[in-house]
């Protein structure tokens, strides 16, 4: 089965590393956030381009796979079963699937969100405001309205360690096919506050590029990105998908320092949904060095943005394929 090494930054590349493990339930949370802490910090310190390129990378192929997972989760995954494909807790395997986990596997464990009746002043459910300083009291617990409290830990276990049923198809039949997946992210473009031109060769005025998000289009100030139109859907299609992102990221920011490091951030949301829609990803190019010098909660939050980038556009061309 597919689980059982990963690679860590913290060890040298050709030392295969055994899966992380959270067996203690006494420690579980600690060592959860510590090991996501852990990854951020050794990344944010990799002085090797290609390493960290490499780690980054790694991520991205866990991520393509669960892009409505947080950042978060999906490091998880990857530290625990880089190689998963789809995820899903004990009972649903059982209930849902007609599949049960193999004897002997370990569980997979990541955040599942904590809904409960919360205060309207702090924020905290019912317990944790009672043990808090805040001393709201205009209405009582009973008409709290529900809503995100926390996070908690849950196992849930890949495909790869349950037997039984075939799982169904995935309707996955349009992801890579050109002409469909092409019309259907032309038709996302003004969702996404981008108006797309497909340009002929013969009209074409920016030499050896493919693509280019060139200005606020005067016609309805949406992102003008212009494509140069060629047979060969798939590729357009893919050309396409990485000047969404590159729009989307960064065409708007004057800081040539924070300009230079939102590209890789586009390149990698570029990778993940052309990955996902079974696209030339070979496109994305992740240079890495951009981020040297940031610091842990900035790349937090270029690894945040990434996924809300990717759900974004991946999100609004599925409901058209």
């Amino acid at each position: 089965m597919s689980c059982e090494t990963t690679q860590t930054d913290s060890t040298e590349a050709d030392e295969p590393q055994s899966r992380i493990e959270f067996d203690d339930s006494d420690t579980r949370r600690d060592e959860m956030h510590d090991s996501l802490e852990a990854w951020v910090e050794q990344f944010a310190e990799l002085s090797d381009e290609a390493r960290a390129s490499a780690e980054l990378q790694e991520w991205l192929d866990v991520q393509s796979r669960f892009h409505d997972y947080s950042y978060r989760n999906t490091l998880l995954i990857k530290h625990q079963c880089p190689e998963a494909t789809k995820v899903a807790g004990y009972n649903t395997w059982r209930n849902e699937f007609d599949r049960h986990v193999s004897k002997g596997e370990s569980a997979i464990w990541i955040w599942a969100p904590i809904i409960a009746k919360r205060c309207p002043g702090c924020g905290n459910s019912q317990s944790y405001h009672a043990s808090s300083d805040c001393e709201y009291d205009e209405t009582s617990p009973e008409e709290w309205e529900r809503g995100l409290v926390g996070f908690k830990p849950v196992p849930v276990f890949d495909a790869s360690q349950t037997e039984g049923e075939p799982l169904p198809e995935l309707d996955t039949a349009t992801r890579g096919e050109g002409a469909k997946l092409l019309d259907a992210l032309l038709d996302a473009a003004p969702e996404l506050g981008v108006r797309a031109e497909l340009v002929s060769p013969e009209k074409w005025l920016h030499g050896a590029a493919a693509g280019v998000c060139t200005k606020r289009s005067a016609y309805d100030c949406s992102l003008l990105v212009e494509v140069r139109d060629d047979d060969n859907d798939a590729q357009v299609a893919s050309v396409l998908a990485h000047e969404y992102a590159h729009a989307l990221l960064h065409f708007d920011v004057d800081d040539p320092d924070e300009r230079s490091k939102r590209e890789t951030e586009a390149e990698s949301t570029a990778y993940v949904v052309s990955q996902y829609l079974g696209l030339d990803a070979s496109r994305s190019a992740l240079y890495v060095a951009a981020w040297d010098g940031d610091p842990v909660e900035t790349i937090q939050e270029r690894l945040e943005r990434i996924v809300a980038t990717t759900r974004e556009i991946i999100g609004v061309v599925e409901t058209r394929v």
